[in-house]
């Protein structure tokens, strides 16, 4: 177990370690999709009393199906980072044990406290919820497309821009929160790691994937205590939102972020080919052709970047409030990108 706040109350992880964990459980209830259902519930060794489908994470949609699932001893959270939002917004709001089990690791949610849901399709962080346990089962994990699971990569190799977003705050005074060089360390030594662990994530090998929970455990570490998630969160991650919202779509997570952070770190004259060639050894999916997003659609993002964050009083300073976006910028900086044709 790492050692520090993690946000995780137990682990087990390794082959085969989702079997029979449900009929541990006693009365549980369980959040997930079609196809990690399929996959998972066959393991599990006993019925849930009830299954509940994603079926959007609007906050309304959200709030209805947890005050529908019966009183239970436990709820099972099955999939991918909707899913597991989903359990956590129901352990929390109904005072649940939660245990999650992630089939695809796309997205740090397995391990993060607050449920990601939406109102109108803007991204809002609410509750608390830990797992005990999260449930790491490599063998059920293969399962889902290997470029799912290396999308997990993408919350952590974002500590690259987001960290250099808080330098420039901390520069031009306008750091939301104490500056703190030991945590910028830290996010970078974790960083390193999953540089250097390229290949093994990749592969989707058991200690790729193995790094990249401790990965987001060490993180939590370093955010947890601090009350914020500066060292991880920055203009990669406003970008995905303000696209997000702009086309009323949700993405695979660290496929999206992975744009973000193609784009931002340029933006941040940042190393933009070192961390590039970092993503592409790893094989992230952040084209937009990946994401199914066109040229006009994400020169219009950015060309609106600077307004939708300066409409937005909850979003931290960034490059992108001390650094205007030209249209000469965009066209060079998309130029080597692969676009959806529509």
């Amino acid at each position: 177990m790492i050692e520090g706040q993690t946000n995780v109350r137990s682990i087990r992880l390794g082959p085969g370690s989702a079997r029979r964990i449900g009929a541990e459980l006693g009365r549980f209830a369980v959040t997930t999709m079609d196809l990690p259902w399929q996959l998972a519930r066959g393991l599990l060794g006993a019925d849930p009393e009830c299954v509940v489908m994603v079926d959007s994470m609007e906050l309304d949609v959200v709030e209805r199906q947890a005050a529908g699932i019966p009183t239970v001893d436990a709820v099972v959270a099955v999939g991918g980072g909707q899913a597991i939002d989903l359990g956590k917004y129901v352990a929390w709001r109904r005072g649940f044990r939660l245990v999650t089990i992630p089939t695809i690791l796309s997205v740090d949610a397995f391990v993060t406290p607050a449920a990601a849901v939406r109102e109108g399709h803007r991204v809002k962080y609410v509750g608390a919820a830990s797992p005990d346990p999260l449930v790491i089962d490599y063998d059920l994990i293969r399962t889902a497309p290997r470029d799912l699971n290396v999308a997990g990569a993408g919350d952590l190799l974002s500590i690259h821009t987001a960290c250099f977003d808080w330098e420039i705050a901390e520069r031009a005074g306008r750091s939301e929160y104490r500056f703190a060089p030991a945590d910028v360390a830290a996010a970078h030594s974790v960083l390193a790691a999953i540089l250097d662990a390229a290949d093994a994530i990749r592969r989707c090998t058991d200690d790729g994937l193995r790094l990249l929970v401790e990965s987001y455990m060490r993180i939590n570490t370093i955010c947890l205590p601090a009350g914020h998630y500066r060292v991880e969160e920055g203009s990669e991650h406003y970008l995905f939102y303000a696209l997000e919202e702009q086309l009323g779509r949700a993405f695979v997570h660290g496929n999206i972020v992975g744009l973000g952070i193609y784009l931002m770190s340029r933006l941040q004259h940042n190393s933009p080919e070192i961390i590039t060639a970092c993503m592409d050894r790893i094989g992230l999916q952040y084209q937009p052709a990946n994401l199914g997003i066109s040229r006009p659609e994400l020169a219009s993002a950015l060309s609106g970047l600077r307004s939708y964050v300066e409409a937005r009083p909850d979003l931290w300073y960034t490059i992108i409030d001390e650094r205007e976006i030209e249209p000469e910028w965009i066209d060079e900086t998309l130029a080597p990108l692969r676009f959806s044709v529509r």
